[in-house]
């Protein structure tokens, strides 16, 4: 969208860039998910640009905007409006205008309804430009500690209990690292679900992620569920990580072996609990094995 006085440019500290004219396309832009440092260039440039500036809240794109002098009139386009703003955004671009979107923070079309209007820019020919930036899935991953080569990002669990236990049994045999949003207020019953379903998995909780009260908890989801039951309600945006379930490749064989060298260094429990992290598997079910393995052994 052009400003009244048709300049289209962005500030980085005390000096004005100016904005290159863009193509039409669609631009999917991330935005930082907290700290406003994390913005690139290029999305700067691609916002300040623009056409059309559509995102979630008008008001939380200002900040973004007035931080680095970008003159530009957001338009919302969220989950309440998508039905009629999705059909003017596509019309804007089929009249030759570039189309920006954003969303509150993070990456657009993660948990939010930008995924339909990229589904209508496909279908009517017009070409879709992502703009990679922050993602709070893959902040909690790098600092989660747990295996990041293969992942699976699971958005919301339902709120009702049997219907999120439904969902956590319906991703237990993924062999992948789980992520999942959570409210703060549902944190500590999704942690006790999650630790009926998945045993004492290791995990990993980022709340507040860039932001100035950044936490990233780690520990066995017993251990977590422990903790949060305990705590005072956190503040802040949740984000759970829950590492996979025991390799298949890790053979029975293979685990024994791995017990009885532990064992042999320090107490049956402490051994039990290390080999729960080495594997993924359950603390107690690894203790049992342990001691059934001394049994037969004599020891």
């Amino acid at each position: 969208m052009t400003t009244d006085s048709g300049k289209k440019s962005f500030m980085i500290g005390q000096t004005e860039i100016a904005a290159r004219p863009l193509e039409v396309a669609l631009y999917l832009v991330a935005t930082p998910i907290g700290n406003l440092g994390d913005i690139t260039l290029r999305a700067l440039e691609t916002l300040a640009g623009a056409d059309v500036l559509a995102c979630e809240d008008t008001r939380v794109t200002r900040v973004l905007l007035d931080r680095y002098g970008i003159r530009q009139r957001p338009t919302p386009y969220h989950e309440h409006n998508a039905a009629e703003a999705g059909p003017r955004l596509i019309e804007a671009l089929e009249s030759g205008r570039s189309v920006a979107l954003v969303s509150d923070a993070g990456t657009p079309l993660v948990s939010d309804p930008g995924y339909r209007l990229v589904e209508q820019a496909q279908e009517h020919g017009i070409r879709v430009v992502p703009i990679p930036g922050p993602s709070a899935v893959l902040a909690a991953l790098t600092a989660s500690g747990l295996p990041s080569d293969t992942f699976m990002f699971a958005g919301f669990l339902p709120v009702k209990d049997g219907q999120r236990r439904t969902r956590l049994s319906e991703l237990s045999a993924a062999p992948a690292t789980l992520i999942f949003f959570e409210s703060p207020r549902r944190l500590a019953d999704t942690l006790a679900a999650m630790t009926d379903v998945y045993g004492d998995r290791r995990a990993a909780i980022g709340r507040e992620l860039t932001k100035t009260f950044e936490e990233v908890r780690t520990g066995t989801l017993a251990a977590l569920a422990a903790h949060y039951a305990e705590a005072p309600t956190p503040k802040g945006e949740i984000v759970i990580c829950v590492g996979p379930p025991l390799e298949q490749a890790a053979e029975a064989e293979d685990v024994d072996r791995l017990l009885l060298s532990l064992a042999a260094e320090m107490p049956a429990s402490k051994a039990a609990a290390e080999a729960a992290r080495m594997t993924g598997g359950q603390k107690q079910a690894l203790y049992r094995r342990l001691l059934e393995l001394r049994e037969g052994s004599g020891d």
